[in-house]
């Protein structure tokens, strides 16, 4: 699909994003994806994540000389531009008052207070500009007991209950592999800008929107937090099973190990014909039967695939249009050409490592990507544009290129 056809749906509006790490920063990605001009306002220093590893190496088309650039901070500021302010200074504080009254969005993940401290509160900006919609996102909500508290994203796991319900049953508590809280957050916060964005169209006013790592965590809980809430039963590590449904988990073949999802009795009946279980049989005939027999259903399951290679298994399970899957590594992940079909790695030339690969946008428009072809920006990269215009300017037709 050719440019023209891009997604851009907040072509148009303008994000001043004072955010750092990476809710934040996921957050404004998301809007730029879609047309969103982002400027990110970092302090002196830069943003933290721009010293984090890994580092991403120069490659093809780089410009001579440079060093690494962190991939961590690669992976969730493509589409944006860079300007540097110190904000204790009396001169920071009025650009960035300046930005703000020409712009949509305000983002900002700072610890509780310390804007307000500053005079720089999303409530202080929007009373001078009502049509600006902010969006706080904060550890663990503005307000309550805990509301100043700083938050990381595994701290954030651990006190929300994540880190209880990953790893074995008979092992310690473990947190998702990926910031899954800052992740969450950031993709709450970019749903809840579009909304108010929606409503000030109709109202002329902007909104306050506020989300938090633990709120993030808490609100996708699922069936553990109704299992608790309405019916008093308390989720407990199961390791690769599912809680509630059997046979669902990881499996071994002679060779590696499979995941398997029997999702429904018809597919317990289409699965057990492929491993030469009995269906009917007592002990596994329902699924509450089978959860009840987890244990020794999954050793016998084990037990028929053991002497079978994990291909063949695979191709007898898709045959029978039961869900299964093998563990894919990173690398082979970008790999796949599934994953490559949907889109779902881009090309950016980057100002110092050249051509650089980044993870993509999850949504796709009339089957297309929608990603900005824009490259995450160096520190300060558009500070050469001109400060004493109410805006940096920039067409949405160069595609973010200065």
């Amino acid at each position: 699909m050719n440019a023209s056809r891009d997604h851009r749906s907040l072509a148009g509006v303008r994000v001043v994003d004072l955010s750092r790490a990476l809710a934040g920063p996921y957050a404004t990605m998301m809007l730029a994806d879609v047309g969103a001009d982002v400027l990110k306002v970092e302090p002196p220093a830069g943003d933290d994540s721009r010293g984090w590893l890994p580092f991403a190496a120069p490659g093809p088309g780089a410009a001579s000389g440079t060093g690494e650039e962190s991939a961590y901070f690669l992976s969730a500021n493509r589409g944006k531009r860079s300007v540097r302010l110190d904000l204790k200074s009396s001169e920071g504080a009025r650009r960035l008052r300046d930005l703000c009254a020409d712009a949509d969005v305000l983002v900002e993940n700072y610890r509780p207070g310390l804007l307000a401290r500053l005079g720089l509160d999303p409530a202080s900006l929007r009373a001078a500009n009502p049509r600006l919609v902010t969006l706080s996102i904060t550890g663990f909500g503005s307000g309550g007991p805990d509301g100043t508290r700083p938050g990381f994203d595994q701290i954030v796991q651990a006190e929300a209950g994540l880190m209880s319900l990953t790893g074995d049953a008979d092992g310690d508590p473990t947190r998702v592999g990926l910031p899954i809280a800052d992740i969450l957050a950031g993709m709450f916060g970019a749903f809840g800008v579009m909304s108010a964005l929606r409503e000030r169209e109709t109202t002329g006013v902007g909104r306050a929107v506020e989300t938090s790592l633990l709120a993030a965590v808490t609100s996708v809980h699922a069936f553990h937090g109704a299992g608790w809430l309405a019916g008093g039963q308390v989720p407990t590590r199961t390791g690769n099973r599912h809680p509630s449904i059997a046979p669902y988990g990881t499996f071994r073949c002679s060779d590696a190990a499979l995941v398997i999802a029997v999702g429904s009795e018809s597919l317990w009946r289409r699965f057990a014909a492929v491993v030469g279980i009995d269906p009917a049989r007592p002990d596994v005939a329902t699924n509450r039967d089978r959860v009840a027999h987890v244990d020794a259903l999954q050793a016998e399951i084990d037990g028929l695939l053991a002497e079978r290679k994990a291909e063949d298994v695979l191709a007898d399970l898709q045959r029978e249009g039961v869900p299964a899957g093998r563990i894919r590594s990173v690398p082979e992940v970008y790999d796949w050409e599934q994953v490559r079909h949907l889109g779902l790695v881009h090309q950016l030339q980057h100002s110092t490592l050249g051509e650089v690969a980044v993870p993509g946008g999850a949504l796709r428009y009339d089957g297309a990507a929608s990603a900005s072809r824009v490259p995450p920006p160096l520190l300060g990269e558009h500070e050469d544009l001109a400060w004493d215009r109410p805006w940096l300017d920039q067409q949405a037709s160069t595609g973010g290129s200065t």
